[in-house]
């Protein structure tokens, strides 16, 4: 019987996916897990990279056709064989001790969330070990983060209504952390994050700064806490600073510097970030207004 379960959630990144698995399949710990991968309503190739992967090693995948991240993923606890789950997404590449180093570290933890470095990489020839830098101190990133199925299912899993991007695993380390699970760093549970600098393209950021923005809001209403506030950005010292950084003659400047920048530098990399930063702020501002009023 299986001692753990990796759970990845996935749309339309069968190239990635691809080359999870493959990583995946070289565990230290391979024959003590299984891999449930969560189709999370893709149209690529996806379903024949988890065929083909499923023919040599012990993975499955599943369906779930409503784009959404919370309910994949809870597909993929209800779906898991073992004690333990792993997350994981489907641009990363595990490190071949992966597996092992999250079961190793559950030792003497009756009740823990396991995190570890996640090392942002351009590429996979690319590959650095982890340093300090890496270091992180978020309860739980479903980048890199296993728990007990029983811890998961005490406290709801993943709540639903987090139907855009960002906050939803925060969220659930909050509730995980709240009912007694403690927190366990691994050096050893890394990855890869592959990013690859072609595929951040700005539009794609604001996109995402304004999802997430908008489950920022959602996340201050459901828990209305310093720390949920501190870590949103919802509190008044930071709107401040944004009205004053964000300016409209100075957001104007720096979306033109960001996207007529012939070539990567430092500050057109410092523009896109603060256009970025206020739209996301934007959208958090915006959807708590209309929650307010």
């Amino acid at each position: 019987m299986v001692e753990a379960s990796v759970v990845i959630a996935t749309r339309n990144r069968a190239g990635r996916l691809r080359e999870c698995l493959a990583r995946l399949s070289d565990q230290t710990a391979r024959g003590r897990f299984d891999v449930v991968v969560v189709d999370n309503g893709s149209t690529d190739e996806t379903p024949a990279v988890a065929a083909a992967a499923a023919l040599d090693n012990a993975v499955r995948r599943i369906h779930v056709a409503e784009p959404n991240r919370g309910k994949a993923r809870n597909a993929g606890i209800a779906s898991s064989a073992g004690a333990v789950v792993i997350f994981c997404d489907d641009d990363t590449l595990a490190s071949a001790g992966f597996v092992d180093a999250h079961l190793r570290a559950r030792a003497g933890h009756s009740r823990a969330v396991v995190t570890g470095p996640i090392v942002n990489v351009a590429d996979a020839g690319h590959l650095i070990n982890p340093g300090p830098q890496h270091y992180s101190r978020a309860f739980l990133c479903t980048c890199n983060a296993s728990a007990l199925r029983a811890d998961l299912d005490a406290v709801g899993g993943f709540d639903e209504r987090y139907d855009l991007y960002g906050w939803e695993d925060t969220d659930l380390g909050v509730r995980l952390r709240g009912s007694g699970v403690t927190r366990v760093w691994s050096w050893d549970a890394y990855l890869y994050h592959v990013k690859p600098p072609e595929a951040e393209s700005l539009d794609k950021r604001l996109a995402l700064a304004r999802e997430k923005g908008e489950m920022a809001a959602r996340f201050v209403r459901k828990s209305p806490t310093l720390a949920v506030k501190l870590a949103t950005g919802a509190y008044g010292a930071n709107f401040v600073r944004a009205a004053i950084v964000g300016a409209p003659v100075l957001r104007r400047w720096f979306e033109r510097t960001a996207r007529t920048a012939v070539r990567p530098s430092p500050f057109a990399a410092f523009a896109a970030d603060n256009v970025v930063d206020a739209a996301y702020l934007d959208a958090l501002r915006a959807a708590l207004r209309r929650h307010d009023a």
